[in-house]
């Protein structure tokens, strides 16, 4: 806790009154306070690490910098006084200059950020990029789930309904495999989620009442169905009126291993196809697109469908 007096002494330095003022309008490192007063690191370093000491600052490492700035939750009579000191000194001719210098320095900022990508801008989607994956994208568009009821229709080990389960209302998760059941409760149970349940049945047959549920997903399962069409008039059963149908599956393809690879029973299918069954099965504003295209052989396509059930 910065003590009053000691506040005072510090204050009555000129430099580090200039320091203060500086680091109270947001973080800078020890270069760009030395590139704004115009001083040696070390005396500069020097005003911080006593502004540091007294508690009126804090610091950050960020790789090999610190940054400074102004400590947060000041006492009251401190606060004031440093409030006090930078109105008294607002007009004088040097916080003037260091007020211009400061603005530049966040100019510079903003055109080096902007220059970049400037650069990267008709690569960003081909580049490596730091932080910037599928899977830490599609984390932050998970938690765009409504509150809503879910069906994952051949949910395997339920590597998605976890993750909407964290929002969602509630998740059924149904699977024809006993094994994927149990494997995908003893997950759910491991991570604590208690809005899921798995239940083992057939996406041809779902064991769910009719209108039940306000989402439907067939996520890669589709084309593991003896009659995808009945498996689609199953979704539109369970979905309430206006409720959605997402499909995520395979554009047909002719690699044939995949029977025997990946168990499909069928080898994906032709946009308009999938879209005449949806249309065929009731649903409404139906859309089939392709989305993704791996680029190493067998060159796998991913489409997605989506589709609305009536209101009436």
């Amino acid at each position: 806790m910065p003590d009053p007096w000691e506040s005072i002494r510090l204050l009555s330095d000129p430099t580090r009154a200039r320091i203060l003022f500086l680091i109270s309008r947001g973080e800078l490192s020890v270069g760009e306070l030395q590139e704004i007063l115009g001083m040696r690191q070390s005396r500069i370093s020097t005003h911080l690490a006593l502004l540091k000491k007294s508690g009126l600052a804090h610091d950050r490492r960020d790789g090999k910098n610190s940054f400074y700035v102004l400590a947060e939750n000041l006492p009251s009579g401190v606060q004031k006084m440093i409030e006090a000191t930078q109105q008294a000194t607002a007009q004088e001719s040097q916080t003037q200059a260091d007020q211009r210098a400061l603005k530049r320095l966040a100019e510079k900022r903003r055109r080096k950020t902007e220059q970049h990508f400037n650069l990267v801008a008709e690569r960003l989607g081909k580049n490596y990029c730091p932080g910037r994956s599928w899977e830490s994208i599609g984390q932050m568009l998970f938690l765009l789930t409504p509150k809503v009821k879910i069906a994952d229709l051949g949910a395997g080990d339920g590597t998605l309904s976890r993750l909407l389960a964290r929002q969602a209302e509630f998740v059924y998760c149904i699977d024809n495999s006993s094994r994927m059941v149990e494997l995908g409760r003893s997950l759910a149970k491991k991570e604590q989620i208690k809005n899921l349940e798995y239940v083992l049945g057939d996406i041809e047959k779902v064991p769910l009442p009719d209108k039940s549920v306000d989402l439907a997903l067939l996520s890669q399962a589709l084309h593991h169905a003896e009659n995808p069409k009945k498996a689609l008039a199953e979704a539109y059963r369970i979905l309430k009126p206006g409720g959605r149908l997402l499909i995520l599956d395979l554009r047909a393809h002719k690699f044939e291993k995949a029977r025997e690879l990946y168990a499909d029973r069928w080898l994906g299918f032709n946009e308009n196809d999938l879209h005449d069954w949806l249309e065929e099965s009731g649903f409404i504003k139906t859309e089939v697109r392709i989305v993704t295209k791996e680029s190493q052989e067998p060159g796998f396509e991913t489409i997605l469908g989506t589709a609305i059930r009536p209101t009436k």
